[in-house]
């Protein structure tokens, strides 16, 4: 089942976030067995081309690599798409509009805008008509709410066709909402019950990032009902666990 089905059908995805560009680490990732494995270019020192490599290892490891943008720019996303990415998390999107241009940039004409050519995802160019039939069976766009106007549009942009899923940024949001930092304010906690009301109203399955690598902290989440978890991320996952070693040796 792909990933688009598992989020159609309301199946619990859990992936995880690669800021470091070691092909190894998006390897290991691949290999636990995560749903997907996001390369992260919004916060994190990673090229296209390193991107592009650890799309490659994702993808031979048997994983499903998806790529969070550094914008919500169509150069971007045919960039990262032709590079194979299974799809897109895309930041800071606050109106319908915003969540279309996405939509577009990730499929080719009649359906987007996606200009035409020839890489890696196409088999450079021996499979152009294969890829076009995986296109359409498994991209995925998941927008990321995380502003006080995508709270308030939220409906709107969970109901354009071709966003299959929406991330919640609480940090973010808690900026947005003039409380920077205080993810559990009630600002932020009625911001958030207002974006999955909305998921629930258009059947979109909602994720949320679970930051320190707690196994109990991600039931609690996939319990709540959210559908598309990232647990941790490399850096949170090596350093806590080594402390912990280290301490137990001691």
């Amino acid at each position: 089942m792909t990933l688009k089905d598992k989020l159609r059908k309301g199946v619990p995805t859990i992936g995880t976030w690669l800021t470091l560009a070691h092909p190894a680490l998006a390897e290991m990732a691949a290999r636990a067995g995560f749903d997907w494995v996001a390369v992260d270019l919004e916060h994190s020192s990673i090229t296209l081309r390193e991107c592009e490599d650890l799309i490659r290892v994702i993808d031979l490891a048997e994983g499903t690599p998806l790529v969070r943008l550094t914008s919500n720019d169509p150069d971007l996303i045919k960039r990262v798409m032709d590079s194979g990415a299974r799809g897109v998390i895309v930041p800071t999107v606050s109106t319908e509009e915003e969540a279309q241009l996405a939509v577009e940039a990730v499929y080719y004409p009649p359906r987007g805008r996606r200009g035409v050519g020839l890489a890696r995802a196409h088999g450079y160019g021996a499979d152009f008509a294969g890829y076009m039939k995986r296109l359409a069976k498994e991209a995925v766009v998941v927008a990321m709410i995380e502003t006080a106007q995508g709270v308030e549009n939220a409906e709107r942009i969970l109901g354009v066709d071709g966003v299959d899923a929406y991330f919640l940024g609480p940090y973010d949001l808690s900026a947005s909402l003039g409380v920077i930092g205080k993810t559990s304010h009630p600002k932020v906690e009625k911001a958030i019950a207002k974006v999955r009301a909305a998921g629930k109203r258009t059947g979109k399955p909602g994720g949320i990032h679970v930051v320190e690598p707690d196994p109990a902290a991600l039931k609690r989440r996939i319990k709540e009902g959210f559908r598309f978890v990232a647990y941790s991320l490399e850096t949170r996952i090596y350093d806590v666990n080594v402390r912990a070693a280290l301490r137990a040796a001691r």
